[in-house]
């Protein structure tokens, strides 16, 4: 009977183990054959993360390698609000002075909350993002804060447990984000703001985490963000139960491609130079804005393009809208007397009229269609030379009937009018040049006197460089080269002419009309330099209003080369709305000459020996009533 028992009993055993071993059998094929695939899912999402990794965003330098814009790699600072405990108060008031929160702020964003999985559970959270963009220096500064916190107690008397959870809270809580940001530095503030332009921030999430890329929100910063941006790399690796990465079990690794160095044609120097005369004459004249651009002639190269008032890309936030908008390109004006330089030319190309050409301009006074058009002085008989030299807006009538309409419009047309330039800058406007169809009666006498017409300040220089070097229309070329990190050229851009406008005999005659401007008889007497020949046109457009020609409101200017034979540089300056005098001679002359004597200096370009002295007498009112 013992026999018995004893064997029923081993049966039993035997048959629990048997049935153990059976539903362990089951459990291992369920879990490595039936849910393998699941669960090495879910295996891989606990402990395997890819970290993207930002390439570093290029340079942006000037002509001579002169820093402009660059970026600088930058921590991501977080918080594990577990670590923390009940201690939020302490790390705040640690941490928010070097932090830049508000200390309220940041004791909220320590707080530890919880949050739905997404699989029918509640997760705390542990990554909390409490600042961007710290740099290196004030993380050191972080951590050295955190290992010195302080919490009033006697830790030697504290137990092992609760030591160490204050060793935890010092050297865990707090950590930075394995992907280091970017903080995109201009280096020279404001300094050809408008064509550097600004970056801004694209967050998407990866893995869970934000993502926080660098993008160009305007100038070349958006324009050549694609070559800027470079490609990004990653890497897939272990990490641990903060998502810090392993790197001995990292798995795959892709290092990122640096963003190109973007070259562009502006010379830092030049650029300064531009900006501090614009400020002098925006202190003199008090205009809305005022704008000056430094091209060369021959190749459509921009040295300098400057608006005032301006910004400060490392805050453009700080700056009211209008501030950050590139007038060059963006704002239309009417050209005013600057535009004579079209129907001239055209009617010279064409051979309806000569220099010596004699024109009578009526005493002031010339009825047309209805219309009675006006000079601001009373002039008789002038040559087609005189015309420029006095900016008579009656004798660039009477060309601008000769030449006709059709021919015109052809000639505005061929100068760049009606069509973007193509700079490779953001919001550039067409401006406005109506068909012939859609003119006027007075039309034909209006636009070559600038009326009708509606440009962008860098269409008027490239017009005025066509006619400074031999009648070739460029494109204008802000962009030199493409370089690596190592400075060699990846891609190198050259100089396009768009087309050749006038005949180069043609050019020349211009050029010699065009010198009379800066001088005693001319309108523009203030814009003489010492050592070289200056040949230019002045403009002193009224401004259209809701209702108008608004009296008393204009867009002054000045537009000139030099030296006059040999071109080097061709620079316009346009104040809008200028008072303490609104003539372009009177008002942009002055701008005009000190650019373009510190240039020259700085440029050591050979001086015109036949060069005419400056004048000294007081500018003439010359253009009074010239639109």
């Amino acid at each position: 009977m013992t026999k018995r028992l004893q064997l029923k009993r081993a049966l039993l055993l035997l048959t629990l183990v048997a049935l153990a071993f059976t539903g362990l059998g089951y459990r291992l094929v369920d879990l490595q054959v039936f849910r393998h695939d699941e669960l090495a899912e879910l295996a891989e999402q606990n402990t395997q993360r890819e970290f993207w990794r930002e390439p570093r965003r290029g340079d942006i330098d000037d002509v001579r390698g002169n820093q402009l814009a660059t970026s600088v790699f930058v921590k991501t600072v977080c918080a594990d609000p577990v670590l923390i405990g009940n201690q939020q108060a302490v790390v705040a008031h640690a941490l928010a002075p070097l932090l830049r929160l508000n200390e309220a702020d940041l004791f909220q964003k320590l707080l530890p909350r919880v949050h739905p999985d997404g699989k029918g559970g509640m997760v705390t959270n542990r990554y909390v993002v409490l600042q961007r963009k710290v740099t290196d220096e004030t993380w050191q500064e972080i951590h050295q804060a955190m290992n010195h916190l302080s919490f009033g107690v006697d830790e030697a008397a504290l137990s092992g447990t609760q030591r160490l959870f204050l060793h935890n809270l010092r050297q865990s809580a707090i950590f930075t984000d394995p992907v280091d940001d970017q903080l995109r530095v201009y280096p020279n503030g404001a300094l050809a703001a408008h064509v550097l332009g600004f970056v801004g921030s694209d967050e998407t999430v990866l893995d869970g985490r934000p993502l926080v890329q660098t993008v160009g929100r305007d100038g070349i910063e958006l324009m050549m963000n694609s070559a800027l941006s470079g490609v990004a790399g990653w890497c897939v690796t272990e990490t641990d139960r903060r998502r810090r990465e392993l790197v001995a079990l990292r798995d795959e690794n892709v290092q990122p491609r640096d963003g190109l160095n973007v070259v562009l044609t502006i010379d830092a120097v030049i650029q300064h130079i531009v900006e501090t005369a614009l400020a002098k004459g925006m202190q003199e004249h008090s205009p809305r804005s005022i704008t000056g651009i430094v091209i060369r002639p021959a190749t459509g190269e921009i040295l300098a393009m400057a608006t005032l008032p301006d910004f400060d890309p490392n805050n453009p936030g700080a700056a009211p809208v209008a501030a950050r908008r590139d007038r060059v390109i963006t704002d239309l004006m009417e050209p005013g007397s600057t535009f004579k330089i079209v129907v001239v030319s055209g009617a010279l190309n064409d051979g309806v009229v000569h220099l010596n050409d004699l024109f009578d301009c009526g005493h002031g006074q010339f009825a047309y269609a209805g219309r009675i058009l006006h000079d601001h002085e009373r002039f008789g008989i002038l040559t087609t030379e005189s015309i420029i030299t006095k900016s008579s807006n009656i004798g660039a009538a009477k060309i601008g009937l000769r030449l006709g309409a059709d021919e015109l419009y052809n000639y505005a047309w061929r100068f760049g009018f009606g069509q973007r330039t193509g700079v490779p800058l953001p919001g550039e406007v067409p401006g406005i040049l109506h068909p012939v169809k859609d003119w006027s009666k007075v039309s034909i006498v209006q636009i070559p006197m600038g009326q009708g017409v509606a440009v962008t300040r860098l269409q008027m220089v490239m017009a005025m460089g066509a006619i400074a070097d031999g009648g070739r229309l460029m494109q204008p070329m802000l962009v030199s080269r493409l370089t690596d990190r190592n400075g060699n050229a990846v891609q190198q851009y050259e100089p396009q002419m768009v087309r050749q406008v006038i005949r180069p005999a043609v050019a020349r005659l211009m050029v010699e009309a065009l010198k009379t401007v800066p001088t005693r008889e001319g309108t523009a007497p203030e814009a003489a330099l010492k050592d070289y020949t200056v040949a230019g046109k002045t403009g002193t457009a009224q401004k259209v209003g809701p209702n108008g020609y608004e009296h008393g409101h204009y867009f002054a200017s000045f537009i000139g080369f030099f030296p006059a034979d040999d071109p080097q540089l061709c620079i316009s300056v346009v104040m809008d709305d200028p008072k303490e005098g609104f003539y372009g001679g009177q008002a942009c002359g002055p701008v005009f000459r000190e650019i373009a004597g510190r240039c020259a200096s700085y440029l050591n370009i050979p001086p015109d020996k036949s060069a005419p002295p400056p004048n000294p007498s007081p500018p003439l009112v010359a253009e009074k009533g010239a639109h």
